[in-house]
């Protein structure tokens, strides 16, 4: 495991202290689950922007019909 040095805001680093004292919790854990949470918004987010982007793209969309007409053509036989 690497090691990461940063600097913070005071008034966040006494919430992290606080949070962590309160949760029995080492603030390095407390840190390292809250970025976990917030790399995993940010990757849910890109993947949402992406399917938004692709919602308006008229060749996808021309492709993903075409395969649903593959789709239940293969159903029906």
């Amino acid at each position: 495991m690497a090691t990461f040095t940063s600097t913070l805001p005071d008034n966040l680093l006494q919430s992290l202290s606080e949070k962590a004292k309160a949760l029995s919790m080492p603030k390095n854990k407390l840190i390292e689950n809250a970025l976990r949470l917030y790399l995993e918004h940010l990757e849910k987010a890109e993947y949402i922007r992406s399917y938004k982007q692709a919602a308006t793209d008229s060749d996808i969309l021309s492709i993903a019909e075409e395969g649903m007409e593959d789709y239940l053509n293969q159903l029906e036989k």
